[in-house]
């Protein structure tokens, strides 16, 4: 109740001549509510048209992070004795479970079936590598120097998989791309739950347009012209803040806790569910925090900030920035410097608007009393 007569106050504020009971002012509020709500459900609908696109994107990041993890503990160019890609090795693997329990002649069929050889010798290598792996000291060294003869270029190119710290479990992949549902509903929620994040995206400018006539009834036409350019404004922040977080802020996050699980020994077998979660939440936090400078132009227009208190508790507002930066970013310093200094530019931007504001106010103030 607190906070909505404060709202209906400001509300008053906005438009000192139009005056309502609480019972109207109610009213107005159940209008929202229902125009909301019916937004978001088209805008729900719409999207879950392609929910499959959606969760594609939505993963994407750990996709990459999963790559380039993988692609880490393969050798180098350098060091190989033919080229080795992520892609050809999990196909190597894949066909070295495949041939386990085949005889010579077997093999040999299969081997013309597949006709690559750079894919067979990935193949082979993978189980000479396993078996290597699992000796030390002169036993490794003895197994090494076995695969002599013609097969220097196989010695050589375990040799170099074992110094990289090459993976040689297969389906490994599964552990972070695939993940996993443990409720036959939960793919489903969840698809409905990331159609309902995405239509909040797709139709943030009508709910910010919303918003702001409730907040600010009865525009006149002055204020009509500038409520466009701020919905403009504030879905153009909206959206790079949203954008900086998934291609920027999220993929480093993910590095964070995944390397954090195994410093621990920790299995990194992340459950969809709970990526979406966080991924969502993590990605529209960055969105409306980077609607700073039009919610504090609002509560300029209102008279609730002006530029002199806004610059006496800028110290205040940076504590506050970094306060809000550390619970949305996860504990890593680099993470809350990337979220906490943009916020921190946008608020000086404001500052400096909110200056030359009054600066403009003044001397409309100035010129109309020298006119009288």
């Amino acid at each position: 109740m607190y906070f909505l007569k404060k709202l209906f106050d400001l509300r008053e504020k906005a438009h000192p001549g139009n005056e309502k009971t609480l019972l109207e002012h109610l009213e107005d509020l159940r209008r929202l509510m229902t125009r909301v709500v019916v937004t978001l459900l088209i805008s729900m609908v719409i999207c879950f048209g392609f929910n499959a696109v959606l969760m594609d994107l939505l993963r994407m990041p750990v996709d990459r992070l999963w790559e380039s993890q993988q692609q880490a503990r393969l050798p180098g160019s350098g060091d190989a004795a033919r080229p080795l890609k992520l892609d050809d090795w999990e196909r190597a693997k894949e066909i070295d479970h495949a041939v386990s329990g085949l005889d010579d002649p077997q093999r040999e069929v299969f081997g013309a079936a597949v006709g690559d050889s750079d894919l067979l010798f990935h193949a082979r290598t993978v189980s000479l590598l396993r078996v290597a792996a699992t000796l030390s000291g002169p036993g490794r060294a003895e197994f090494l120097a076995s695969i002599g003869g013609e097969e220097n270029e196989l010695r050589r190119q375990v040799t170099a998989l074992l110094a990289s710290g090459a993976d040689t479990e297969r389906g490994s992949r599964g552990d972070l791309r695939l993940m996993s549902a443990l409720r036959p509903t939960e793919t489903f929620v969840l698809s409905m739950k990331l159609s309902f994040f995405a239509g909040i995206v797709l139709a943030f400018p009508l709910l910010l347009m919303y918003l702001l006539q409730f907040i600010l009834p009865g525009l006149d036409h002055l204020r009509r012209k500038i409520l466009w350019p701020a919905m403009t404004i504030g879905f153009g922040l909206f959206l790079t803040g949203s954008s900086f977080a998934y291609f920027a802020v999220l993929p480093r996050a993910l590095q964070f806790f995944h390397e954090w699980s195994a410093k621990l020994n920790v299995s990194n077998d992340w459950r969809i569910g709970e990526y979406i979660t966080f991924a969502t939440n993590f990605t529209l936090m960055f969105g409306l925090a980077f609607e700073l400078p039009v919610v504090v132009m609002v509560l300029v227009k209102l008279g609730v900030l002006s530029y002199a208190m806004m610059s006496q508790t800028r110290v205040y507002a940076i504590c506050a920035i970094f306060i809000t930066a550390a619970i949305i970013t996860p504990p890593d310093l680099f993470t809350l410097i990337v979220l906490g200094v943009p916020m921190i530019l946008l608020y000086e931007l404001c500052i400096w608007i909110t200056w030359f504001q009054d600066r403009k106010k003044l001397r409309a103030l100035a010129a109309a009393q020298s006119g009288t």
